[in-house]
């Protein structure tokens, strides 16, 4: 096969079901679904609570993560982000401006878990961890030694954030998991198209945060499972598709009904994003942590 899959895959296609092709790409590793819709799970968050000066470490990467990692810190958090030295966040390769968006006041840390030093380091400073957000399956995490129903129990408020729950082996971003979960737009011709821009991870990034800044049940840990088909299922009526309004484009811009449809307004970051592991000595020696 070239470089151009497509007159491979098509014939394929069309001898098979959306089904078949989500058992395919499920094993293969690849972020695809069929547009079936999910069930709608977000769990309901009790109380609020502060969470001025608790320490929150984000293991997570690109935008759900740690956007919800940027709102604990805009609400008074201390924010370390943890990333590993062959597997930096992909976020930042991307816009600067956007990843500074996210990650501006943050500590950065770098730790190796393939060390014996660095996996210690690594599981003391989640010892320390009032919250902590991760975006990875749990045998991932389990390769770098960490239990997030341990933690949980211990007292950590634990953020797991996956595309279809951790009971799910499925990998998804995005565009794909709102699409999986039902939300999409339709063309003309009925055709189903991406509906905004990787909406999903907004939207899981929204309620990760308030699932975090809120009492966990029973006072102690808890490990809340974050499913992004889930959240994007429950902004979705129970009574099927919606149809709505048809936008126009018109010299440049779009309009709904003869309403132009509004620029989006940027806001500008607080401050420059850490350097990739800037504050790792720092951060572990100020919380008793043997520096690898």
């Amino acid at each position: 096969m070239d470089d151009d899959p497509w007159p491979v895959l098509i014939p394929w296609l069309r001898e098979h079901t959306g089904a078949d092709l989500a058992e395919r790409a499920e094993l293969l590793g690849v972020a695809a679904g069929p547009v079936a819709g999910w069930p709608a799970r977000v769990p309901a968050p009790p109380a609020p609570r502060s969470v001025e000066g608790a320490l929150v470490v984000d293991f997570s990467a690109l935008w759900a993560g740690p956007l919800c990692a940027h709102l604990l810190g805009s609400a008074g958090a201390r924010v370390v982000k943890v990333e590993t030295p062959g597997r930096p966040d992909g976020a930042r390769r991307g816009h600067p401006g956007f990843y500074d968006l996210l990650h501006a006041g943050h500590r950065s840390v770098v730790l190796d878990p393939a060390e014996p030093a660095g996996r210690r380091a690594l599981e003391a400073l989640v010892a320390a961890a009032d919250i902590v957000i991760e975006a990875s399956r749990p045998r991932a995490l389990a390769r770098f030694g960490l239990d997030a129903e341990a933690a949980a129990g211990a007292g950590t408020t634990w953020v797991s954030i996956t595309a279809y729950g951790r009971a799910h082996d499925r990998i998804g971003f995005g565009d794909d998991v709102a699409a999986a979960a039902g939300l999409v737009c339709r063309d003309r011709a009925l055709a189903p198209l991406f509906c905004g821009d990787a909406v999903a991870d907004p939207l899981t990034g929204l309620a990760a945060a308030a699932l975090a800044a809120s009492e966990p049940p029973g006072g102690g840990g808890v490990l809340w499972d974050v499913a992004m088909a889930g959240v994007v299922a429950a902004t979705l009526p129970d009574d099927g598709p919606v149809a709505g309004p048809e936008a126009v484009r018109c010299g440049g811009s779009w309009s709904v009904e003869g309403v132009p449809v509004a620029e989006p307004v940027r806001r500008e970051p607080s401050g420059t994003a850490p350097a990739m592991g800037r504050d790792t000595a720092e951060v572990l020696a100020g919380l008793g942590i043997t520096v690898p």
